[in-house]
């Protein structure tokens, strides 16, 4: 297949819609909508014209499997949204301690534990939003 001669106004190559859909492009977000952080990163998707599929993580919860994945590709520390209300609410014992294990049984009980947004792409994944991360990597 070849790619469309176009460029982007940053000088790089064009993929079509055709060819997006072809290359499996397509960004999957997870989250929480109703999230600040959450809400920058699909405008700041938006803007720049990366097509995404938003996964909200409170209704649907998160997969164990794809959590141990994230983990793997970014490190469970990475993943463990420390900050919010929802780790300080937990019980001294549950916080104390943590390893891999815990966290991931933690974050597929309670999904506000996973830090946002967390962005999965052909090359692995993204957690947090970063505009010039987000930039290097996915434009």
């Amino acid at each position: 297949m070849k790619l469309s001669q176009n460029t982007n106004p940053a000088g790089r190559f064009a993929i079509t819609e055709r060819e997006n859909d072809w290359f499996g492009m397509t960004v999957h977000l997870y989250g929480i909508p109703n999230c600040d952080t959450v809400k920058k990163a699909r405008a700041w998707l938006e803007a720049q014209g990366v097509r995404y599929v938003f996964h909200d993580y409170k209704k649907v919860g998160a997969d164990p499997i794809r959590l141990a994945k994230w983990a793997d590709d970014a490190g469970w520390e990475a993943l463990l949204n420390t900050r919010g209300t929802t780790f300080r609410q937990l019980p001294e014992a549950q916080r104390q301690g943590l390893d891999r294990d815990r966290a991931l049984a933690l974050m597929a009980a309670h999904p506000s534990l996973i830090k946002r947004p967390v962005g999965e792409h052909m090359g692995g994944v993204l957690v947090g939003f970063d505009p010039a991360r987000w930039q290097d990597v996915l434009v």
